[in-house]
């Protein structure tokens, strides 16, 4: 592949044929891209049973009452016990890592402490575990059709609710979900 054309700072939007659980009817911020594979966050997937609470606590990290109720995102089916941060500005924390003008992803403990403070980024999401994909995996994937990209949209990032960004997404790239067929075909 020329990583001329690397999918870093784009979403992939599963096509309904995508039949794993991980990735059924989801988007993904690709957050890295490179000749060894690519990483990713989930943004669609929320867990139901995990706050800002329970992560706080268990790392006894100190946080605010209006922390308490951050929603935990479910980032993907790799590093499923780790936190990533997806965010916009500022992007001063240790270990940033710059996707796009407006967008980092981190996963350093200054970043979830002022989150946990009030006093991180305005818009972000906490997730646990990433998609993770090997060396010509995810190009293989997309030859297969099982991905749609499409370009960043911060609102769908950061406004649209959970439930709607698959759909939302799809539209605003003037695809109609319902017209998706459920087969791949090749010319």
């Amino acid at each position: 592949m020329d990583y001329q054309e690397s999918l870093k700072g784009q979403l992939l939007v599963a096509m309904p044929s995508l039949a794993d659980p991980n990735f059924h009817k989801t988007v993904t911020c690709i957050c890295a891209h490179d000749a060894s594979g690519a990483l990713g966050i989930v943004i669609n997937r929320r867990d139901v049973a995990l706050t800002g609470k329970d992560i706080f606590s268990e790392l006894e990290v100190a946080f605010s009452p209006e922390a308490e109720s951050i929603p935990i995102h479910i980032g993907g089916p790799v590093h499923i016990n780790e936190l990533f941060i997806l965010h916009g500005p500022p992007f001063g924390w240790k270990g940033s890592h710059q996707i796009t003008a407006t967008l980092a992803m981190s996963n350093t403990r200054d970043i979830l402490e002022s989150i946990a403070e009030g006093r991180g980024p305005e818009q972000f999401i906490i997730s646990l575990g990433c998609a993770g994909w090997g060396d010509g995996q995810l190009e293989y994937e997309l030859k297969e059709n099982t991905w749609i990209t499409s370009q960043i949209f911060e609102e769908a990032l950061f406004n649209w609710s959970v439930d709607e960004r698959w759909g939302k997404v799809l539209y605003k790239n003037g695809v109609d979900p319902v017209g998706l067929s459920h087969t791949a075909g090749h010319a």
